[in-house]
């Protein structure tokens, strides 16, 4: 019998001159890149990261860096790890870093603007060498401001900050928010109600407005009652179904701002034999790959979370590598999906 010695089974090291082939470029450019230096294009950079990601290349170790500058942690900082959204985002992210020779720091707040400020002065202390922040308050630039005095650059992911500029990758939530309701509205429905997460997100708020000024548009009047915000989880969605289910006045269909509280609104009504969409239609913002499966059937907006964790952290490795002050949004194409939980035949 044939044996083999460990050594012939390792898997093969990328070397960073393998990775400059395939990109073509100089194996200084690939160092200079992976070791946080100024040097290259943004668009070279970006170049290098996703081939360097695609061939599996990992940079030496940390203590092998010529960089003293870079402790090569980057801090993720999200409302929650319960709603699936933030933990697929969470893996694209880590991912994307990863390929960097970065770690990620992930923390979550609650939506709670004290545990955020908390979160922020860790991140701080421990000097991440920037921040992507899927949790920002609206109206609280006390965490984003403290990432500023320490220099420490960051990017907002789905929730804009009003009071304090910076880079920003999202959707067009307005845009977004408005097409769904127009798609369940086209069905007949007049008695809607909508659930969306805090209004503290700018995204949350956003879905609202839209949803209610398009159902206007159309002559129907969503009454403050009709208006719920939750917690952005499914059981936020099972609490705030509950309330409008036992009002004695259950709505016809109901239009929600995440797809974790339409999963939410669908179990509580489920649990109290109500079909969907023969008696109650559910649609959803977010487009999670579970909530598009014929196992749940959601009528959803498609968030590209790939290409939204890509970018926000190709922006924050701009600021990273070249610190600069002006600031960059960059709004991913949505799409609408449709489900069956509208009101709409399987096809």
């Amino acid at each position: 019998m044939t044996t083999q010695s460990q050594n012939s089974v390792r898997p093969t090291r990328i070397s960073a001159a393998a990775v400059a082939r395939t990109a073509g470029v100089s194996a200084a450019t690939v160092s200079y890149i992976m070791n946080g230096r100024p040097g290259a294009s943004v668009e070279t950079r970006r170049h290098v990261l996703k081939i360097a990601g695609e061939m599996g290349y990992r940079p030496q170790s940390a203590g092998e860096h010529h960089d003293p500058l870079l402790t090569r942690v980057v801090g993720l900082v999200l409302p929650n790890i319960v709603n699936q959204m933030y933990t697929v985002w969470a893996q694209h992210i880590i991912n994307a870093t990863a390929a960097a020779g970065f770690d990620v720091f992930v923390a979550t707040t609650g939506d709670d603007p004290e545990a955020l400020a908390q979160v922020a002065g860790t991140l701080a202390t421990r000097n991440v060498d920037g921040v992507i922040i899927a949790a920002a308050i609206r109206e609280d630039s006390r965490s984003l401001r403290t990432f500023r005095q320490k220099k420490i650059p960051f990017v907002c992911l789905s929730r804009r900050s009003e009071h304090l500029p910076g880079d920003f990758v999202g959707i067009d939530d307005d845009g977004a928010a408005g097409e769904l309701m127009s798609h369940v509205l086209d069905h007949g429905y007049t008695d809607v109600a909508t659930i969306i997460g805090p209004r503290t997100s700018t995204a949350s708020q956003l879905r609202e407005l839209a949803f209610v000024r398009v159902a206007a548009s159309r002559g129907i009047r969503i009454t403050g009652e009709r208006r719920i915000s939750t917690k952005l989880s499914s059981e936020g969605g099972q609490i705030a179904a509950k309330r409008l289910f036992e009002s004695g006045n259950p709505p016809r269909a109901v239009v929600c701002g995440s797809d974790e509280i339409a999963i939410g609104v669908m179990e509580h009504a489920l649990s109290l034999g109500l079909k969907i969409p023969q008696d109650v239609a559910v649609a959803g913002c977010d487009g999670l790959i579970r909530s598009r499966s014929k196992l749940i059937g959601l009528t959803t907006i498609v968030q590209p979370v790939k290409e939204m964790a890509e970018r926000s952290f190709e922006l924050l490795w701009e600021q990273i590598v070249e610190p600069r002050k002006t600031y960059k949004h960059t709004i991913c194409s949505h799409s609408l999906h449709i489900g069956t939980t509208c009101g709409c035949p399987d096809d």
